[in-house]
């Protein structure tokens, strides 16, 4: 295999090169395109589109006689510009809603795109030879003059999102905006429409008719995870369109028996899971590494928090605690509490001696800084938003550890600098602490 690996990453063989690069144009072009059908929420177009491009191909062959790709392709063109007409046309002017005639549109052209190819198929056309590849792709059999023609394709689709990429953006996050500021939606999705129709039908020789879809939304929905920014979306959907295009003809090339079309949209949804999983900020890791990170935050404070509330009680300042006396109010176990205290003992912020918590003086200040916040909150809620001061407290203790030191200073002056909470209890500010 590893001898198979090599010889297929030195292109030494020209088939090897058409399919590579076929697939990667196709994939990248696709997901470009892709991207704005996605936030656009208009994912199942692209399946429709698809479906419906079938008859187009083989009404395309019926006319010509042949698979000439020019032909085919302006075949899937039509029917697929059609198919988005009539999902327009039932959605405005009858009570089917977007979604059920997309479906409808999608099954009716599907049939009879079948009922074509197997018109076609029973002819006895010699020239129909592989056409039933449309509904699952023929990545594998690409031809020079094919990835000429997807290449040609593909460069106009990218040429157009770059003429219209600010527009296409505010079209795709804000239609309604961008026809108040006077831009021309109606041809903007017109065009829209258009390149999507596009990679569609170029798309479709790699996947086929009915993984198109997958090749189309999966990209943008695996890059989402990555990023915010509409440039480096699309860039990164492009990147997983063509890695996914490589991943699929190198398999078909190790495993002859392994079609590449659906490979390729195994490794695009392995793409996408893996994105998921391990994006910064938005995978399932990253969250789990942040609510785990928030929870030690909110128990660091609220231990920090108890210290001062004890010693706010006692006749001393700075008394010493067991663990098991500080863990009482802090909805956690003994153990959490044990393993926090700890690591504030290496950050300097309390003591251990005798088999008691001392805190320190930094430590006396980060907590009474947290009774601070949630004391003002509270006074806030109650003055402002005129809250019983009984029902305040739950809601201070959840605001109190994301409050900002500039939401802090506002607070202050909102509140000119207030002396006691709702409760009457003294609010702690830094400069009146005990040394």
């Amino acid at each position: 295999m590893l001898d198979q690996i090599i010889q297929f990453f030195s292109f030494s063989d020209p088939n090897v090169r058409f399919v590579v690069s076929g697939t990667m144009i196709l994939g990248a072009g696709s997901a470009l395109v892709g991207v704005f059908s996605f936030l656009r929420k208009r994912s199942l177009v692209g399946d429709a589109i698809a479906h419906s491009i079938l008859p187009g191909i083989c009404l395309a062959f019926i006319v010509s006689g042949s698979k000439d790709p020019l032909w085919l392709l302006l075949g899937a063109i039509v029917t697929g510009w059609i198919s988005l007409i009539l999902i327009d046309l039932i959605t405005k002017h009858s009570k089917i809603k977007s979604d059920a005639a997309i479906g409808l549109v999608l099954s009716v052209f599907f049939g009879f795109g079948i009922l074509l190819l197997t018109s076609i198929q029973h002819s006895g056309n010699a020239a129909q030879s592989g056409l039933d590849k449309f509904l699952f792709g023929k990545a594998a059999s690409m031809q020079p003059d094919d990835v000429k023609i997807f290449g040609t394709v593909t460069f106009i689709l990218i040429l157009v999102v770059i003429a219209f990429f600010k527009e296409f953006k505010l079209l795709s996050f804000n239609a309604d905006y961008a026809a108040t500021i006077g831009l021309p939606v109606r041809f903007l999705e017109l065009t829209l429409s258009t390149i999507t129709v596009l990679a569609v039908a170029v798309g479709i020789q790699a996947v086929g008719v009915v993984l198109m879809a997958a090749l189309l939304i999966t990209p943008a929905a695996g890059a989402r995870f990555w990023t915010h920014n509409l440039f480096y979306l699309s860039v990164i959907a492009m990147f997983f369109g063509a890695v996914s295009g490589l991943i699929g003809s190198l398999v078909s090339f190790v495993a002859p028996a392994m079609p590449t079309g659906p490979w390729i949209v195994i490794a695009l949804t392995m793409l996408t899971l893996i994105s998921i999983l391990i994006a910064p900020g938005k995978g399932i890791l990253a969250r789990v590494f942040l609510q785990v990170r928030n929870q030690r935050k909110i128990l660091r404070e609220n231990i920090l928090k108890r210290f001062y509330h004890l010693s706010e009680n006692s006749a001393e300042s700075r008394n010493s605690y067991t663990s098991k006396k500080l863990s009482l109010d802090i909805k956690t176990n003994n153990k959490d509490v044990l393993g926090m205290l700890k690591k504030l003992r290496r950050d300097k912020l309390v003591l251990h001696q005798d088999n008691e918590w001392l805190i320190t003086d930094e430590g006396f200040r980060a907590g009474a800084r947290i009774v601070k916040l949630h004391r003002l909150w509270e006074l806030y809620l109650n003055t402002k938003l005129r809250m019983p001061a009984d029902h305040v407290h739950n809601d201070a203790e959840a605001i109190e550890h994301i409050i900002t030191p500039e939401i802090e200073a506002m607070l202050e002056m909102e509140l000119q600098h207030p002396e006691l909470d709702p409760h009457s209890r003294k609010i702690p500010y830094e400069k009146n602490l005990k040394p």
